[in-house]
């Protein structure tokens, strides 16, 4: 099944435009297609702030263990 996209319409500041300008370039990639990626990088960033936060919160001296083997049963 093909993926399905969406068209969304942002403003950006002259340097960030500049910058999106000078990267895309750089990759031999259409603006809009570098920016994509460079948001999908970023959501990615996001997430794994968000498990990380968790990890935290779930890492203390009480913490149990249990074996590899029995996590993936």
């Amino acid at each position: 099944m093909p993926a399905i996209k969406t068209r969304i319409n942002i403003s950006l500041s002259d340097h960030v435009r500049q910058g999106l300008v000078k990267l895309a370039h750089r990759d031999r990639l259409p603006e809009a297609t570098k920016a994509a990626h460079l948001l999908e990088m970023a959501l990615e960033m996001e997430e794994d702030q968000v498990w990380d936060k968790l990890a935290q919160s779930r890492d203390s001296k009480t913490a149990r263990f249990i074996s590899h083997a029995k996590a993936w049963k």
